[in-house]
């Protein structure tokens, strides 16, 4: 049917009704551009037969479900992490792994620079990572040497995590990557703490390493032991030869454990000697002239 236009009020009346169609249609498309962003093609035509876009609020509830969804994909693969694995590079390292695998307890004693917090360390984290028999590794120090940090800002707690750091640096070199000690306790698989914080603890289900103990008391030592729980094991590291206890009422309470621990069957002795030292060959050669020297 064609369409006669007899004066021009009417031809202008025509031309304004279809660029008002024109728009519709144009602000239609627009609308269902950006629907489609958040909605795959059925669900935008599914939408368009029932007169229905996502609102802004229902964007906005879209993105934040989308934003978690991301978030926890990439937690998920930021905690895929491999331990490497380590051999034993002297005699006494391999009956440290010997009597691990025994189930005994351990008293790690010997030079600095021989591994026994560090493959105290890879068993302890291993088991934990491989087995169902212990929940977390807890490593606990003192930090009696540094009474004096009372004088530092911030509680006592954070003035303790600069006790952590050879332990993340360890952790840090068993997984290859400089998360390795932050994600272990964010999954609750490791703790670390002092003696400061033992009191009314009770460790079940662990893999306890004690570090440093040359530089505990016996009163610390003790409190340490009365602290095992059910299903848990412990091992000490430390270097009799040496302490940081300098007060007059201090005294290193490592030679009593020794003493003690000897007459438990739970327990083996390895003690690391000169040639044990694996850190590094300046380490070895300054500790053979400073024992030859007596110092």
């Amino acid at each position: 049917m064609r369409l006669q236009i007899k004066d021009g009020t009417s031809q202008r009346r025509f031309n304004l009704s279809n660029e008002t169609e024109n728009l519709k249609q144009k602000i239609k498309g627009r609308v269902r551009k950006k629907a489609s962003t958040f909605f795959n093609d059925d669900e935008v035509n599914n939408n368009n037969k029932k007169g229905k876009y996502m609102s802004r609020k229902q964007r906005r509830a879209n993105n934040q479900k989308q934003h978690q969804e991301n978030g926890q994909q990439n937690q998920a693969d930021k905690y895929h992490f491999e331990l490497r694995h380590i051999q034993p590079l002297t005699v006494n390292q391999e009956k440290v792994f010997d009597a691990y695998y025994a189930g005994q307890n351990l008293m790690l004693h010997g030079y600095a620079g021989t591994g026994k917090t560090f493959l105290s360390s890879y068993l302890a984290i291993k088991d934990v990572l491989t087995s169902d028999i212990y929940k977390k590794v807890v490593i606990i120090r003192s930090v009696v040497p540094s009474r004096d940090m009372g004088f530092l800002p911030g509680t006592d707690k954070q003035k303790s995590e600069v006790y952590e750091q050879p332990y993340q640096e360890i952790c840090d070199d068993l997984f290859g990557r400089g998360d390795g000690y932050k994600i272990l306790k964010l999954k609750g698989l490791l703790e670390f703490t002092t003696t400061s914080f033992l009191r009314g603890t009770t460790f079940n289900d662990c893999i306890i390493i004690v570090d440093e103990c040359n530089n505990m008391t016996f009163q610390e030592i003790d409190t340490v032991m009365t602290r095992i729980g059910t299903n848990s094991r412990i091992i000490f590291c430390g270097d009799y030869r040496q302490s940081d206890l300098v007060k007059p009422h201090d005294k290193t309470g490592i030679k009593e454990l020794m003493a003690v621990s000897r007459r438990m069957k739970s327990f083996d002795h390895i003690e690391f000697g000169i040639e044990d030292i694996v850190r590094s060959g300046v380490v070895k050669e300054y500790i053979i002239e400073k024992t030859e020297m007596g110092l």
